[in-house]
């Protein structure tokens, strides 16, 4: 049986022929919703007491570099869907097996506190009535369950799901780049999330202990933003390469591929994407182990991860970049797959978990300083 990665791998040509459709709709083709999902590759993080692959770290981000080499957009909703599907492990085992335990079913949705919910009881079940609007909702049309973060008036702050008929689409995804990921604003108007389809994070305990679980949820959350960045870097290079062997340009009896200036940046092209991709992996694998010897990832490894994270999304787009511009006018055309690659790579650094902004708190850790950490 082929493993989530190869899978990835072999449904490249329908990503990459569906690509353009994304982008003209702003959101993914109906067609590669489904293989992604018949795929195993929009739910890798379920845990295996309901039927999911409950996929490690560095299998799950190489799957996502591999589903991006095909279109960002489609790797963004797979790593958007697949981390979600972490937060399966918290819930009540009984609502876990309801949302998560058929594969057929997508989640997605936003962490940010922008809901509200106050506590009351509907047809006597304990719950929460939340009303409130997210952003960068990435995939949530395609989702049947879709979640967003409240702040409540008992004083908690929950993550609630939400039956997508309860959610309401807006046409706010109008961008430069990863215009196929539909990344859309939702919102709920007096929604009832039952108290056990939320959970706390933070506070509320695993109800499947694994190994997954345990490993800290923003850092999983940043090495797949970052793994995206990755297979939209690599998708750029193989595409320079493959115009470089025919390409002359105007003026040149050479092709690209023949040209020095071509061949130096590649390579230092190459060198960046290999070595910010082998760095992400070995802090994820380093982290790993830990977990599997029982112990609890420290927070230098987990420093060291979110700086790798950090530096992946950013080599992503300086590579994206390089290509863009040696491919030369060819690339500025809406056809070029080099002008979604730059566009795409630049959303990359845009998410939270991995702005080259985040430097600065890295820096205060590796310093030595004290700094807050909660988002780590």
């Amino acid at each position: 049986m082929a493993t989530l990665v190869e899978r990835a791998h072999e449904l490249r040509p329908l990503i990459e022929e569906q690509a353009a459709a994304a982008e003209q709709e702003r959101r993914l083709a109906v067609p590669v919703v489904g293989a992604l999902t018949d795929a195993g590759l929009m739910s890798m993080c379920t845990p295996a007491a309901y039927g999911g692959a409950e996929t490690d770290p560095v299998t799950l981000i190489e799957a996502i570099e591999a589903v991006a080499i095909g279109d960002g957009a489609a790797g963004w909703c797979s790593m958007i869907a697949s981390t979600t599907s972490s937060m399966a492990a918290f819930l009540p085992a009984e609502t876990a097996q309801t949302i998560y335990g058929d594969p057929q079913i997508v989640t997605g949705g936003v962490f940010a506190p922008n809901g509200v919910g106050a506590a009351i009881e509907r047809n006597g079940v304990t719950g929460f009535a939340v009303t409130g609007q997210w952003a960068w909702g990435s995939g949530t049309q395609h989702c049947q369950w879709v979640l967003g973060g409240a702040r409540c008036d008992d004083g908690t702050f929950r993550l609630c799901w939400f039956p997508q008929d309860d959610v309401d689409f807006h046409d706010t995804w109008h961008t430069g780049g990863m215009r196929g990921s539909g990344s859309l604003d939702y919102s709920v108007s007096d929604a009832f999330a039952p108290a056990s389809y939320t959970m706390q994070p933070g506070v509320t305990p695993p109800v499947v202990d694994t190994p997954l679980s345990r490993f800290p949820n923003f850092t999983l959350l940043a090495a797949g933003v970052s793994a995206v960045g990755l297979g939209v870097g690599r998708h750029a290079l193989d595409e320079l390469n493959d115009l470089a062997q025919g390409k002359r340009p105007q003026y040149s009896s050479r092709t690209l591929a023949q040209n020095s200036f071509t061949q130096i940046e590649l390579a230092r092209a190459e060198a960046k994407l290999r070595s910010a991709r082998a760095f992400l992996l070995d802090e994820l694998d380093g982290a790993w182990a830990t977990i599997a010897e029982g112990a609890a990832v420290t927070i230098e490894q987990r420093t060291s991860i979110r700086l790798a994270a950090t530096h992946a999304a950013t080599v992503g787009a300086t590579v994206a970049d390089a290509a863009f511009t040696l491919a030369g006018g060819t690339a500025v055309y809406d056809t070029s797959v080099l002008g979604r690659c730059l566009r795409d790579a630049h959303v990359v650094t845009q998410h939270i978990q991995t702005a080259p902004k985040l430097n600065e708190k890295i820096g205060q850790l590796l310093l030595g300083q004290d700094t807050d950490i909660s988002m780590f």
